[in-house]
C-alpha cells in the first residue's frame, strides 16, 4: 500500500543530475488536479487504503474483486451514488499516477457502479436556493450603502448576481480583471475557474441596467471602488473594525456568510441561501424572463448544459402546463 494519497511517478533508477527536474515534474503533476479535488481524491483514496489493509489485500494495484467489494461495501453503508463514483475515480487516478492498469476499467466495477446508482438513484441533492430579482430586492432594500460595508456587499450580491458568478470567482477578482466602458457597461475577465482548470479565461459582459434602474450592478461596482479607494489587486476585501477597508481578500466562505446575514436581515430565510444563490439567482431570473439557452450560457458559462437546464425548468415549470381546472 503506498503512503502518499495519490502518488506521482518518478522514474526507476533515474540519474541523480535528474532530481532537481524530476522535483519540478511532480509539482507540475501536482497542479493537474484542482486543489479541492485534489484533497478529495485524497481522501477517498485513504478510505479505500485503510478498507484494503483491514482485509490484508493490497491498494495498489487493486485487483478488480476488491475494488468491485469495496464499492458494495460503501453502498451498503449508506453512501450516496455520487460519492462512491468519486471514490472509484479516486482509485483510478492512484493507480494512473504510479501506471498500474486501472482495476476501475474492470467490466465487473462497472456492473457494480451501475447497480448502485439503479438501487439508490442518482438524484442530485438539494441545491441551493436562488437569490432571484423578488427577494434579492429586498436584501438590496435593507443596506446601509452610507458605509463601506454597505457599499461592498451592495457591489458583490448584484455583480455575482448579474455576472452569475460563483462564489470563488468573485473573491478571486481584481481590479486588473474590470474593464469599464463608457456605453454599454463592464467586461468581467475571469482568469480561472471551477471548470476551467487550465486557466484559458472567459470574459463576461454586464450592461448598464436599465435607466431608472437602482440594480445596476455596474454602477455598484465603481461606486464601491471609488469610495473605498481601490486601484488595483482584490476587488472584494475583508473590512476592519470601524468600516476601514482592510488589504485581504474576501474568503468564498465569507460570500456565503454575507448572503446569509445580508439575507436573514431583510426578514428571508437564510437556511438554503449561500454563496451559489447569486449564480443560481440569475439563470432563475433570466429563463423566467424568457432569455434564450444560448445568452444565459454565455453569462453562466455552464459546460454542461443539463445542470443549466434543471435550473430553466425550475424557472419555467408552470409555463408548459396547461390550464385545466
Amino acid at each position: 500500500m503506498s503512503e502518499r494519497p495519490l502518488p506521482i511517478p518518478r522514474a526507476a533508477g533515474a540519474p541523480a543530475e535528474l532530481e532537481r527536474e524530476l522535483r519540478s515534474a511532480e509539482r507540475y503533476a501536482q497542479s493537474a488536479l484542482a486543489p479541492a479535488t485534489r484533497r478529495a481524491y485524497e481522501s477517498d483514496w485513504r478510505v479505500f487504503a485503510d478498507w484494503c489493509s483491514e482485509r490484508g489485500v493490497p491498494a495498489i494495484p487493486a485487483a478488480p474483486a476488491a475494488v468491485a467489494a469495496f464499492l458494495a461495501a460503501e453502498a451498503d453503508r449508506g453512501f450516496r451514488p455520487v460519492t462512491i463514483g468519486r471514490r472509484a475515480a479516486a482509485i483510478a487516478a492512484a493507480h494512473r499516477a504510479q501506471d498500474h492498469p486501472n482495476p476501475c476499467d474492470s467490466g465487473a466495477v462497472a456492473q457494480v457502479l451501475s447497480g448502485i446508482r439503479r438501487r439508490h438513484g442518482t438524484a442530485p441533492e438539494r441545491r441551493a436556493a436562488p437569490l432571484d430579482l423578488s427577494p434579492l430586492e429586498q436584501v438590496l432594500a435593507e443596506l446601509d450603502t452610507s458605509t463601506l460595508a454597505g457599499l461592498r456587499d451592495r457591489a458583490l450580491l448584484l455583480l455575482g448576481f448579474a455576472a452569475a458568478l460563483r462564489r470563488s470567482e468573485l473573491v478571486t477578482l481584481d481590479v486588473e480583471h474590470l474593464e469599464f466602458t463608457t456605453a454599454r457597461g463592464l467586461l468581467v475577465r475571469i482568469a480561472s475557474s471551477k471548470t476551467d482548470q487550465e486557466r484559458a479565461g472567459a470574459t463576461v459582459a454586464v450592461p448598464y441596467a436599465r435607466a431608472g434602474n437602482d440594480r445596476c450592478a455596474v454602477r455598484a461596482l465603481r461606486a464601491w471602488l471609488e469610495a473605498a479607494g481601490i486601484h488595483r489587486g482584490p476587488v472584494f476585501r475583508r473590512m476592519r473594525r470601524g468600516d476601514i477597508v482592510g488589504a485581504e481578500r474576501l474568503t468564498g466562505q465569507s460570500v456565503a456568510l454575507i448572503v446569509k446575514r445580508r439575507s436573514k436581515a431583510a426578514g428571508l430565510g437564510p437556511e438554503q441561501l449561500s454563496g451559489h444563490s447569486l449564480r443560481a439567482g440569475y439563470v432563475t431570473a433570466a429563463a423566467a424572463a424568457g432569455v434564450e439557452e444560448r445568452k444565459i450560457a454565455n453569462v453562466s458559462r455552464h459546460k454542461d448544459l443539463p445542470v443549466l437546464r434543471r435550473y430553466i425548468r425550475a424557472a419555467t415549470a408552470f409555463d408548459d402546463v396547461g390550464e385545466v381546472l
